[in-house]
């Protein structure tokens, strides 16, 4: 099982590129940053975590520009969105960001998305909140069309476009893994993703039925903003996720290199984690 990080940049967090850096040469995997490309002023939706919505929210940069300078500077670290909001975003636009930032990347993108949360925040973009799960669909879908096709074109309900040129053509395709703790996210994985991206959970007991939901798919899982718990680490890697990312919040350059030096012993101890982790764990 691999490890990353998952975190906002903002503009007064350690930049994107040091922050990669620092995190290959740390021996992580990959690299997930949040997107929100603003949040209004009134606010009727809840933040979903129960408290106050925390900074990095309003402040965060634009995750493909952050990870085209984070691709400049390394080399093996996958790249990845922790979750782009498609259902904000033109697809076509959308389809030629991910697009180039994988040629610049030599094909290390992981494309996350998801429906969001924020219900003004959509509709700022002229998104409905009670149709963003069909929208989503149908962009995921267009999306890899425009990657695949010379003269792509795509015509649903909620997207239409005539044939279009556009390059580059990313060859594999960038994998789209499916935000989201839901059965909904988990069947959108199921249906139009080759990967699922749900948040990990708190207790060790709870992963088998968590990853049970894709189980029968063969789909990869990362779960994400894991806190540092060597038994829920255990259990992930015995239950057979891809990958876990640990939350590490937005700080100067000092502060999350502190942070990346404490998580960074736990890549040795997941490495040899095998069979029936969870009780080698207990028993250490």
């Amino acid at each position: 099982m691999k490890l990353g990080i998952s975190t906002f940049v903002t503009d007064e967090s350690m930049s994107a590129a040091a922050l990669a850096r620092a995190a290959e040469e740390r021996g992580f995997d990959a690299l997930f940053l949040a997107e929100h490309s603003h949040i209004p002023v009134s606010r009727e939706t809840p933040y979903p975590l129960g408290s106050e919505l925390p900074r990095q929210y309003f402040r965060a940069a634009d995750p493909f520009v952050a990870l085209a300078a984070a691709a400049s500077v390394t080399t093996t670290l996958r790249l990845g969105t922790g979750v782009s909001l498609l259902v904000q975003r033109d697809v076509i636009h959308t389809a030629k960001a991910v697009a180039s930032l994988d040629l610049v990347s030599g094909g290390r993108v992981i494309y996350g998305v998801g429906v969001g949360w924020n219900r003004e925040e959509m509709r700022n973009h002229g998104t409905d909140p009670r149709t963003r799960g069909r929208l989503l669909d149908e962009r995921i879908e267009a999306l890899r069309a425009i990657w695949k096709n010379d003269e792509a074109s795509y015509s649903g309900q909620y997207v239409r476009f005539d044939p279009i040129f556009s390059w580059p053509k990313p060859s594999p395709l960038p994998p789209v893994y499916i935000g989201g703790n839901s059965e909904a996210a988990a069947d959108r994985a199921r249906r139009l993703g080759d990967g699922w991206l749900p948040n990990a959970v708190r207790d060790p007991a709870q992963v088998p039925a968590q990853l049970a939901l894709v189980a029968d798919t063969g789909l990869p899982v990362t779960a994400t903003s894991a806190p540092p718990d060597e038994r829920l680490l255990a259990a992930y890697a015995e239950a057979g996720a891809e990958r876990v990312t640990f939350s590490v919040a937005p700080a100067p350059e000092a502060d999350t290199l502190r942070r990346l030096d404490e998580l960074a012993p736990l890549l040795r101890k997941v490495g040899r984690l095998g069979t029936s982790a969870v009780r080698k764990v207990d028993e250490a």
